[in-house]
């Protein structure tokens, strides 16, 4: 296999311990959890393990500037920022929609470290979508993308940056790989803890986190099924794109293995009312989490992917007695967002009593 060098954004390992008060409220299984949420830097996350790799190429590259992509409340915008102050280099989200009224989350987060965040106006763009085909609607959001991107990379080269240009959630072949390494600090702290994990279940978004650990999972001969709980719809053909991702990082890389459908599950069951929407479903899985276990999980992801795992025990997806490992993929910041907050609110403040 052909190492990768990388640098250290993260900080490695991070802790895994049973979830011992709601393992009792289940009974017959074992929840474990894998706390990429403390992974060092910018409040932590799972971002974090794929900059390891990025940071080291845009380095290479002669880069001084990083430039990323995302929801206004970007959780990867915000560990790109916090990875190029660490470095000592300049930060830049170009943000999808219009800036919000006021500043939260995320995003007051990525003004503290003194990241540039621009939005893209889509608007436009959505008036043009209604009733074109998929592939003509990607097409247009693209189109945008990539004309800001060319504006703000004029920008700072005439100042005399070098960008470097990395994907939405940090999704590349060199991202894939922080997630291959970590299937093997799991198999390490597997045999420390004298625990065999017979499933590993995780939110999934842009792919890049489930594309690593499906690469690591082949390559370390892990005995884990992967559950992939999605944070949004995804259709089957995105799926498809993604193994055929792997597939080709595994062959550059020279990995020397294949990954295909059947190497993991995924469920659109869980997804609540779309992308970061509030919905009160998500809201009780967090609070039940937090007053159980004294852990934050978040609207967006994990809170989504929590609710799936406690879904797929429902289904009679797991076998009883068996020990299910949950990756915490960070978003902590998400739950100090306008929209989320706002939705709390409503369920947590409404009985104060005042002596």
């Amino acid at each position: 296999m052909k190492r990768l060098e990388k640098v250290q954004v993260s900080i490695l390992p991070t802790p895994l311990h049973k979830l011992e008060n709601i393992s009792k409220d289940l009974k017959d299984f074992n929840v474990f959890i894998k706390r990429d949420d403390m992974t060092g830097f910018g409040i932590g996350g799972n971002k974090l393990r794929k900059l390891d790799y990025i940071v080291k190429k845009a380095i290479d590259d002669g880069c001084n500037t990083l430039l990323t992509y995302g929801g206004p409340q970007t959780n990867h915008g915000r560990l790109t920022a916090a990875a190029a102050a660490k470095f000592g280099m300049k930060s830049i989200i170009l943000c999808y929609g219009k800036p919000p009224k006021n500043i939260s989350g995320n995003l007051l987060l990525d003004r503290i470290i003194g990241t540039e965040v621009l939005f893209m106006d889509t608007e436009e763009v959505r008036k043009k979508a209604e009733g074109k085909p998929h592939d003509e609607v990607v097409e247009l959001y693209r189109n945008l993308k990539m004309s800001a991107t060319r504006t703000v990379v004029k920008r700072y080269k005439e100042q005399g940056d070098k960008v470097a240009i990395i994907q939405i959630g940090g999704h590349s072949k060199e991202g894939l790989m922080g997630y291959f390494d970590c299937v093997e600090e799991i198999e390490k702290q597997s045999k420390e803890m004298n625990v065999i994990f017979d499933y590993v279940v995780l939110g999934n978004g842009s792919g890049g986190t489930l594309g690593g650990l499906l690469l690591g999972k082949k390559y370390f001969k892990s005995s884990f099924e992967i559950f992939a709980s999605n944070i949004s719809p995804i259709p089957e053909e995105q799926i498809t794109r993604l193994l055929e991702f792997c597939n080709k990082t595994s062959k550059e890389f020279e990995i020397g293995v294949e990954v295909s459908r059947d190497d993991f599950v995924y469920s659109n069951d869980y997804t609540g009312k779309g992308y970061n929407i509030p919905d009160k479903e998500t809201r009780d899985v967090i609070t039940y989490v937090a007053s159980k276990e004294g852990i934050f999980i978040d609207p967006c992801y994990t809170g989504k992917s929590f609710m799936g795992l406690l879904g797929f025990i429902k289904e009679g997806r797991f076998k009883k007695n068996s020990n299910i490992l949950f990756i915490h993929t960070g978003g902590t910041p998400g739950l100090w967002t306008e929209e989320h907050e706002a939705a709390f609110n409503e369920d947590l403040w409404n009985d104060i009593e005042i002596f």
